[in-house]
Parts: structure tokens; C-alpha cells; sequence
């Protein structure tokens, strides 16, 4: 509910701009090569420890709106496939190591993100901005791996900050410098029912439903070049 709060101040944001200062129509579209940079931590039901998400690296399009001199809003679109594994966990009650980790398969995100952004007026070929807006992360495709049944993830919001710099190479290219940061997380739920010990059939229960309460908070950097159209 607090992320839903974000996206509808960020759009409300975004029309009161656009409101009072109808001064320039310019479209800017980005073609980027991005590292996702995930900052994990979780707390896991069950056989507890922590968790593992690798880094990606990415194409990513993004296409920009200035409705005002200074302010525009922009969007990102791209897609990242993730491996993931707990670490440390404790499989005592199903025969296993009291520290294992657990392939936990991958999956891929595809995070569009909304930002509004207000370019700072420097008069030279520099052009640095800030932006804030919301994300919603799409998990899809989840691989659960060799060792448990399945893994399932939740959508979510999540808040979007933002910093960067155009520098104009001629009137109509530039080249991008973007950094973002996603305060996103998630709950995956582990269905590790296969693993049940035949001689502890009253396991299978707890073993089904797992919960993983994930934060994932990438860091998204981005280098890439521009073309604008006025």
C-alpha cells in the first residue's frame, strides 16, 4: 500500500508540472547498457540463512519526456535474468548439512520504471538531472532448479531514485551517464515438499510452503548514447 501511495503522488507530481509549464516538447530516447546490481538480504522460513542474487548485465531502451525547460519524466524498459541460492541454511531435518546452500533456480524481472526529473540549467554541454519516481517489478519465468519443487514470486511496487548526466556530443546526439536506486522487495515461496524423508512424512507440510521475505534494492548503472527530437 505505501508503494501504490508513491506511484499515485509521482503521477500527481507529474500532472501538476506539466500544468503550469508548457515550454518545451522534446523527445529523448536512450540506448543504454546497464549492470543490475542487486544489494540482498532475506529472512527465510523454515531452514533460515540468507541469500544469493547475482548481478546482470543488460540492453535497456528508455524513452524521455520534457513537458517543462527543466523537467521531464522517463521510462525505462528492459529485462534481467537472475540465479538465485540461500546460503547457509540449515537442512538438518531432511538429511542435509546444518550450513547448505540451495540452488534455488533463476528468474527472470522486467522492471518498468516511471521517473520525473528535473535537469539542472548549467548553460554548457553538461547536463546533469535527479529524478525520483515508482517501479513495478513483473517476475516471470521462474526456474526452480535441481533441488526443490518450485519458487514463486510476488509482483511488486517499489520507490525509484535517481541521478545522471547528458553530455551533448552535437544538437541531436548525447551521451548518458545513469544511476539508479530501487528500493524493491519481494516474498518468494519455496515448495520443498520433494524433499520430505520417508521416515518423517509430517514434514511435507512445512516443507511446501517456504516463505523468503526478500529485499533486493539494486543498484542500477547504466552508460549509453542518446538521440533527441524536437
Amino acid at each position: 500500500m505505501k508503494n501504490l501511495k508513491l506511484f499515485v503522488l509521482a503521477l500527481c507530481l507529474f500532472s501538476g508540472v506539466t500544468s503550469f509549464a508548457q515550454e518545451k516538447n522534446e523527445w529523448d530516447i536512450r540506448l543504454r547498457a546497464i549492470g543490475v546490481l542487486p544489494q540482498e538480504s532475506a529472512t527465510i522460513g523454515v531452514i533460515g540463512g540468507g541469500i544469493n542474487i547475482s548481478n546482470a548485465y543488460i540492453p535497456e531502451l528508455d524513452i524521455t519526456y520534457f513537458f517543462a525547460k527543466n523537467f521531464s519524466a522517463e521510462l525505462i524498459l528492459g529485462t534481467s535474468k537472475h540465479n538465485i541460492k540461500t546460503k547457509g541454511s540449515n537442512l538438518s531435518a531432511i538429511g542435509g548439512g546444518t550450513s547448505a546452500d540451495v540452488d534455488l533456480g533463476s528468474v527472470w524481472l522486467l522492471p518498468p520504471t516511471l521517473t520525473l526529473q528535473y535537469h539542472l540549467p548549467t548553460g554548457t554541454a553538461f547536463k546533469p538531472y535527479i529524478g525520483t519516481g515508482v517501479n513495478y517489478t513483473i517476475f516471470y519465468n521462474a526456474s526452480q532448479g535441481p533441488v526443490v519443487a518450485s519458487v514463486a514470486y510476488k509482483n511488486k511496487f517499489a520507490f525509484a531514485a535517481q541521478a545522471g548526466i547528458d553530455y551533448d556530443i552535437s544538437e541531436k546526439f548525447f551521451l548518458n551517464v545513469d544511476l539508479k536506486k530501487l528500493l524493491l522487495s519481494t516474498t518468494a515461496t519455496v515448495d520443498a515438499s520433494n524433499l520430505t524423508p520417508a521416515s518423517s512424512p509430517d514434514l511435507a507440510p512445512v516443507l511446501k510452503s517456504i516463505n523468503a521475505e526478500t529485499k533486493i534494492n539494486p543498484w542500477i548503472i547504466g552508460i549509453g548514447v542518446g538521440y533527441r527530437i524536437k
